[in-house]
């Protein structure tokens, strides 16, 4: 089901778009039957698709954007919005959510890729780290504790791949010598090789080992379909509401989170919009070196162009001779997070939003493409001036720039 607001003088063929990314995602096949081994639980073919499309509220329409200039746009709605930065690793992500991300990546790769042509595109992952928290607020991951991979797959040891593989889904059509699905067994030994052990590979500590320098095979607690069989998965096998995976869109419980979702939303609708500001904000303020980790929070109301409020949390990892309060300061000299403003800033009009609709909108690596900035919002905004400061050299600062700030924030 495809519904809500758009004001829009395009012509889109909305089915057409959806069954194009049912099937770039890989469900080709449906029958009705639980039972079933071809079915992978969805057809991109003849599933049903209903579009319940409507134009936005005027009094929405009247109170955010129609009749003000860009950077007088008001916010699409009330609410708090967080961001989260650890230096733990290269990118400032927490590494359980990385790691948990980066397994569902790696997923889909081996999959797409051949090398594990028998998995199907279901599937989802968990990780427990064992961390030691410093005197300083700081955290370090000290040992992988437990991998949780649920993952779809063929038939085991009777599916062939020149019908697993098509070409009906997002992958070439196999012509190969025909090869059969390996045992369950396998299956899991070769998803530890794989995914597992590939995926930690490629992941950067702070003290630039790898992430499988923390790991153990024989002492971590593996479970790799710990329920037995995975064959038939999507909707047919456990249905739910797309667009409301919050946590897994964001830092895997680190930090916190105002419950507005990311997907389907415009620059105004600050669910969104100020969610990567403050990810731009607190990634900036620990790449830096102003603090080791760093909680942002923005709050709006809507029709009102200005944030409420901006709240930093450091955990007591601030620089000696700074203080969450400078850092606040910090922030609102360098960043404008009115909606207008940060649609320009971080070019959030451009059609990107797809790149954003799996594995994490947070510490993937910026780059454009096709004249599109993606993800702008990790591209962090030079502070290292700051670090070499004291209080009263902020506090200068601040003075003399008030008459700024306040055009952009409250007092």
């Amino acid at each position: 089901m495809v519904f809500g607001e758009i004001t829009t003088a395009g012509q889109i063929d909305y089915e057409k778009i959806v069954r194009e990314q049912v099937k770039e995602i890989g469900f080709d096949s449906f029958e009705d039957d639980l039972g079933s081994v071809a079915s992978k639980g969805l057809n991109c073919s003849d599933c049903e698709v209903l579009v319940r499309i409507n134009k936005q509220s005027p009094d929405i329409a009247g109170g955010v954007h129609v009749g003000k200039s860009e950077l007088d746009v008001g916010a699409g709605d009330q609410g708090i919005m967080f961001g989260y930065a650890s230096d733990e690793t290269e990118n400032c992500m927490p590494l359980t959510h990385t790691l948990a991300t980066q397994l569902g990546k790696r997923l889909t790769d081996v999959r797409k890729d051949g090398s594990c042509w028998w998995l199907r595109p279901d599937g989802k992952t968990q990780v427990t780290i064992e961390y030691k928290q410093h005197t300083d607020g700081s955290v370090e991951p000290l040992k992988i504790h437990t991998i949780v991979i649920s993952t779809q797959h063929a038939e085991p040891l009777k599916a062939k791949r020149t019908e697993e593989q098509s070409g009906a889904d997002n992958r070439p059509k196999y012509e190969g010598d025909e090869q059969m699905a390996p045992s369950m067994e396998e299956m899991n030994n070769q998803i530890h090789d794989q995914v597992i052990v590939k995926t930690l590979e490629s992941i950067t500590l702070k003290s630039g080992k790898s992430a499988l320098s923390i790991y153990s095979k024989e002492e971590c607690n593996l479970h790799i379909n710990p329920s037995g069989k995975f064959i038939i998965g999507g909707p047919q096998g456990d249905a739910g509401l797309t667009g409301r995976k919050i946590i897994i869109d964001t830092y895997g419980g680190w930090g916190a989170h105002g419950g507005g979702a990311f997907s389907g939303k415009d620059p105004t609708k600050v669910d969104r919009s100020a969610a990567y500001a403050c990810r731009w904000m607190a990634k900036s303020v620990v790449k830096a070196g102003l603090c080791k980790r760093a909680l942002v929070q923005l709050s709006y109301a809507i029709g009102v162009a200005k944030p409420l409020s901006i709240f930093v949390e450091t955990y007591g990892t601030e620089k000696e001779g700074l203080t969450a309060k400078l850092i606040t300061d910090i922030v609102k000299i360098n960043f404008d997070a009115r909606p207008g403003a940060l649609a320009r800033d971080l070019q959030l009009r451009q059609p990107k939003y797809n790149k954003t609709a799996a594995y994490c909108h947070f510490g993937r690596e910026p780059f454009e493409e096709d004249g599109k900035t993606y993800f702008s919002w990790e591209k962090v905004v030079d502070l290292s001036a700051y670090a070499s400061m004291d209080a009263e050299g902020v506090e200068y600062e601040v003075a003399a720039k008030k008459e700024e700030i306040l055009s952009k924030w409250v007092d």
